[in-house]
């Protein structure tokens, strides 16, 4: 009898040991060789990206620095109300696996009751017939009773929800530093939107002030006979276009500056952020990237837990074909009294809810546990599929970042040669007036060309900067 118990016992820790769950296949994600945009790799640096999003990432807006940006970024942080409620589901999913974790542990419940009770004859009679009629009255009842539940975790049931809740809550921390990321990024990016502006603003301010001399000069010109109504019109025109840009350049300022202000979870009407030129120069990210950089992006790893997560839930449909095994007992006094209610004659216990443990398998479920499989199934491929998508994703950011930032590269060096073409134009021009070989107009034209070139570096500056913080994002935060 004893070694048939330990066996019993040994048997149930066995199977309680044990999972149904899968083991999770590795997702079909064909990493390149290379970077398309960076062929030349360090030998070691290239491996399949396997998620690490806990590493640090640090206060990547740093490289760029500029104080103002660095105050930004640290309001949007405390106060973004995204980020708020990315923080409460967080702190839910928190809560989930606890709610899941409990199951593993053994439940207690205190009952108080009292109840006035008519025997039956045909109860009494089976416990050896009533000794007098007295028996057969009614008579009250007052018990206090202390029950306890708990659920050996056969199949690894139990396990598995856990596993998977824990999953899910890992999913959800990564999904806050991903929003995280890309809050610091959208506020990288509007800010610079709006210094680009401001460099924009300046440069178009000048063209409208060379315009408005154009037209003076002209006006003067047509008073003395010399120009007719045609070129004076056409100059007003251009002066107008330009005065129209200008304020539809201001327009997008005050736009931008809204959006700045939500990010940070202010109000646009208490916001305002004094214009300025853009940073002297950016950062240069270094062309050997490794894929390593991938593993710290959030949306890597939180596709990853999910996958994770799915296939813990599979244990859990597959565990519901199989017995499951209830332990309960409980224990207490009752008796006819308050005054005899705690006297030791008035115990009483039970174990189970007749006596032993109850075990249930099921026979007929109508197809429920099976469509539940398939279920859990289906979604375990739908994980692993948007992980694969996501991966996709990734390599696609970096490599547009690498190719803007190639091309953005050499438009610098074109507005480089540009700029100075267009310098020595103007100066050309003004030698050339001074000499009285030309007239004023002709300075102005040279001058509105080295104005127009200058826009054009002061937008790819911004374009520029732009850029590299989505790359910076792509890599889920400084190299």
């Amino acid at each position: 009898m004893r070694w048939q118990t330990l066996s019993s016992l040994g048997l149930v820790g066995a199977l309680a040991a044990c999972s149904l769950a899968p083991e999770m296949p590795a997702p079909d994600v064909q990493a390149p060789a290379a970077w398309k945009e960076t062929p030349a790799q360090v030998d070691g640096d290239w491996k399949a990206a396997v998620p690490a999003d806990d590493a640090a990432r640090g206060e990547w807006w740093r490289v760029f620095r500029d104080p103002v940006l660095d105050d930004l970024v640290g309001r949007a942080t405390a106060r973004n109300a995204s980020l708020a409620v990315a923080f409460a589901r967080l702190e839910q999913a928190r809560s989930r696996v606890q709610v899941a974790s409990a199951a593993r542990l053994p439940s207690l419940d205190l009952g108080v009751g009292a109840s006035r009770i008519q025997p039956s004859t045909v109860i009494l009679n089976s416990f050896g017939g009533a000794n007098g009629i007295d028996m057969l009255k009614d008579y009250t009842q007052i018990n206090t009773k202390l029950g306890a539940s708990y659920e050996v975790d056969l199949f690894g049931r139990v396990r598995d929800a856990v596993r998977a809740s824990r999953a899910d809550y890992a999913a959800e921390q990564a999904l806050f530093a991903s929003l995280q990321l890309s809050l610091q990024g959208d506020v990288a990016q509007t800010y610079f939107l709006i210094r680009s502006t401001d460099a924009d603003i300046v440069v178009v301010e000048a063209s409208v002030k060379l315009r408005e001399e154009a037209v003076g000069l002209l006006e003067v010109r047509r008073v003395a006979g010399e120009v007719g109504d045609f070129d004076v019109e056409r100059q007003v025109a251009d002066l107008e276009i330009a005065r129209s840009e200008l304020h539809a350049l201001r327009r997008a300022r005050a736009e931008y500056e809204h959006a700045l202000a939500v990010l940070c979870g202010e109000v646009p009407a208490s916001f305002s952020l004094s214009p300025a030129p853009l940073g002297a120069e950016l950062p240069e990210i270094p062309a050997g990237l490794p894929s390593v950089l991938l593993e710290r992006r959030p949306d890597v790893a939180a596709a990853e837990r999910r996958m994770q997560a799915a296939n813990a839930r599979i244990g859990v449909a597959r565990a519901a074909f199989y017995p499951v095994l209830n332990l309960t007992a409980n224990f207490g006094v009752e008796s006819g009294g308050v005054g005899e209610l705690f006297k030791w004659s008035s115990r009483t216990w039970a174990l189970g809810p007749i006596a032993g443990p109850l075990l249930s398998l099921p026979i007929f479920d109508g197809g429920r546990n099976k469509a539940n499989l398939a279920s859990a199934e289906a979604g375990f491929d739908a994980e692993a599929a948007r992980y694969r998508q996501t991966m996709l994703d990734a390599f696609a950011d970096v490599e547009n970042g690498l190719s803007g930032l190639r091309t953005l590269a050499a438009q610098r060096e074109a507005i480089a040669r540009g700029i100075k073409a267009a310098e020595h134009a103007y100066e050309i021009a003004r030698v050339r007036y001074d000499s009285g070989a030309t007239g004023y107009l002709e300075v102005l034209d040279a001058r509105r060309t080295l104005v127009a070139v200058r826009r054009l570096e002061a937008q790819l500056k911004g374009a520029r900067a732009s850029t590299t913080v989505g790359l910076i994002r792509a890599l889920g935060g400084a190299w």
